[in-house]
């Protein structure tokens, strides 16, 4: 089940709402729990008892830790085996088949026959609830929380289904407050109401559009592909991923703020950075941070000089790109972008020139989006045709009736407006209200409010009603991160 569906918005969500308010706030917790494994068995059926053995193996590797503190020991074998116990699974179901293909490929050189696995299903959700998991472990292990002994507590913890199947990362010590005591006053539901209907805009409204360009292009012959026609269809895919994967972190943002949850952003305007540093602390913020919290730092960060900093960030994005898929194409991703951050640390302190902004932002973009083919195209071979058509000037002009129709004017303005809502707009429109004479010094934050609630009020009914209209007509609707 995805949220940009109809049965979500118009009877999962719905219910779920009146039978979670409805009860006492004693069992509120317990509803949301069956809620959210409905939500997750709607999709994966017998995976959910997956999900229920990690939730069961981690509240007892929590009870491990938690004793050995007590006895004076450090609690690291409890945390190593329960980390080993976590990743076992994601593993077998996410890697065994790339690994053998790729063995398979040496094998008859030594003259052994290929060894044959039947393809391994990809349980939905799994690389997140499973780094969830481990946060949980290692924040114990680390003392910044408590050990949860209710293992109902822990399994809303890790089945919670707003952030469930494609994020934010939740740390525990972020919400283990939360999951214990929390209230949603009228100002939270009102605006997780508002925010949720702006990732469902998002993905409804600008993503698909531009997605349904993006997909016709990358699905042609490299070779027949001219210079613009490249273009068009990564600077397409490059709105796509960022409007698609943005929308649905809002609108889980957005849920967990209807039910009292304050998640961290996931998102912060990625593509107005000026540097692929700046990049990744706006770009999934969750992975991002975690990476650095659980392996970046431990393997020593900066703190044991230049080259071994270069390689962390090297290893660091190796598994970045690995966690995001069993394919050459995401490892070269990773690789690549952690190559750009060893770069860029290293020319900080060699090159003093300040370039200008504009030189910067357009940098910045344009290493992104050539790391974007790598990251769509289903084989490196691919990625690598694709690249060589960005610079196939003299390629004839191409033709297509498919491409045509979906190169419409709801294209056009999908992707003006995934330009303009790309960056801080919004924000500074926000600010530049409240810094001005006019607005500023006669009324307060609070009465501006006021002032624009009929103006928002009408924005979220017309964005949810061209997106409801989007779903009814079943146009195309991919969700991209179903596969990570």
């Amino acid at each position: 089940m995805v949220f940009s569906s109809l049965f979500f918005l118009y009877l999962f969500l719905p219910l779920t709402l009146l039978l979670y308010f409805s009860a006492g706030l004693r069992w509120r917790n317990g509803v949301l729990l069956l809620v959210s494994l409905f939500f997750y068995a709607w999709g994966e059926t017998g995976y959910v008892l997956l999900m229920l053995v990690s939730v069961l193996a981690n509240w007892l590797f929590g009870l491990l830790v938690e004793r050995e503190k007590e006895r004076g020991k450090s609690g690291k074998s409890a945390l190593v085996a329960g980390v080993i116990v976590n990743l076992l699974p994601l593993f077998f179901f996410k890697y065994s088949n790339f690994l053998l293909d790729n063995l398979n490929a040496f094998l008859p050189i030594s003259g052994v026959h290929p060894i044959e696995l039947a393809p391994v299903h990809l349980p939905i959700g799994i690389s997140f609830y499973t780094f969830q998991a481990i946060s949980y472990l290692v924040d114990l292990y680390r003392r910044e929380v408590e050990v949860q002994r209710n293992p109902v507590n822990l399994a809303l913890y890790i089945a919670l289904f707003p952030q469930l199947i494609a994020g934010p990362i939740v740390r525990y010590h972020d919400i283990a407050r939360q999951i214990i005591s929390r209230r949603t006053s009228l100002e939270d539901f009102s605006s997780g109401i508002l925010r949720f209907t702006a990732g469902l805009g998002k993905k409804m409204l600008i993503a698909n559009a531009v997605g349904a360009v993006a997909d016709h292009i990358f699905s042609l012959p490299s070779s027949v592909l001219p210079a613009y026609l490249a273009w068009l269809g990564i600077i397409s895919y490059t709105l796509q991923i960022y409007f698609d994967f943005s929308g649905y972190s809002d609108m889980a943002i957005g849920l967990g703020r209807m039910f009292g949850f304050h998640f961290q952003e996931n998102f912060l305007y990625p593509y107005s950075a000026r540097s692929i540093q700046e990049f990744w602390r706006r770009w999934h913020i969750s992975l991002s941070s975690w990476f650095r919290d659980y392996l970046y730092i431990p393997l020593g960060g900066n703190r044991k000089g230049a080259a071994r900093t270069s390689l962390n960030l090297i290893i660091v994005f190796f598994l970045c790109g690995l966690w995001h898929g069993a394919g050459w194409g995401f490892v070269i991703w990773g690789l690549y972008h952690g190559l750009f951050l060893a770069l860029e640390r290293s020319a900080a302190r060699k090159i003093p020139i300040r370039f200008p902004r504009v030189v910067q932002h357009i940098y910045t973009l344009l290493v992104v989006m050539v790391g974007w083919i790598f990251f769509r195209a289903e084989t490196l071979g691919s990625a690598l045709s694709y690249f060589a058509a960005l610079f196939n000037f003299s390629a004839m002009p191409y033709l297509d009736a498919k491409l045509f129709l979906a190169v419409n004017s709801q294209f056009f303005l999908a992707t003006i407006a995934g330009i303009i809502f790309s960056v801080p707009v919004i924000p500074w429109l926000r600010t530049q209200l409240l810094t001005q004479e006019f607005f500023g010094r006669i009324w307060q934050p609070e009465q501006l409010f006021l002032l624009f609630s009929p103006v928002l009020l009408v924005w979220i009914m017309l964005v949810f009603f061209f997106s409801s209209t989007e779903l009814i007509s079943g146009t195309h609707n991919p969700f991209l991160y179903f596969r990570f």
